[in-house]
């Protein structure tokens, strides 16, 4: 009896430790100019695989100018979101002969970067617990 009640007290532990853990990131995008093509979300989760390893990506049709991605089993943590529009869904984000950006394209924070996209550190926020919703405006 007492080996039962130690396996099921145990097992409660393990299970509450794991949900605490998991994490739910909620993106909401606003300000979509164009309702047209797709979106394309990408979740990073450290400065050296900023916008080249994404721990989670999504996608959607556009059918509004105000949408909303959800990433659970997220664990706790900082992380940094990229989001371009493609606007003629070929499955990348088009740039013009200098290499600049010729679809929309935003960064967690709303951050902006200098002759090129900004850093990590610009678009980085933290998930400690629970569910977080970020918002950012294309």
């Amino acid at each position: 009896m007492k080996k039962l009640l130690f396996l099921s007290v145990a097992c409660f532990v393990a299970i509450s430790a794991y949900s605490q853990d998991q994490c739910e990131l909620v993106v909401k995008i606003e300000n979509i100019k164009k309702v047209k093509g797709s979106l394309k979300v990408a979740l990073y989760n450290h400065e050296d695989h900023f916008l080249s390893k994404e721990v989670m990506s999504d996608g959607k049709l556009i059918d509004s100018s105000t949408m909303e991605f959800s990433f659970k089993g997220l664990g706790q943590g900082t992380y940094a979101v990229s989001i371009y529009q493609d606007e003629n869904d070929n499955g990348k984000l088009d740039a013009n002969f200098m290499g600049i950006p010729s679809e929309p394209y935003a960064f967690s924070n709303n951050a902006k970067g200098m002759f090129g996209p900004p850093s990590f550190q610009d678009c980085q926020f933290e998930i400690k617990e629970g569910a977080k919703q970020i918002i950012i405006s294309l």
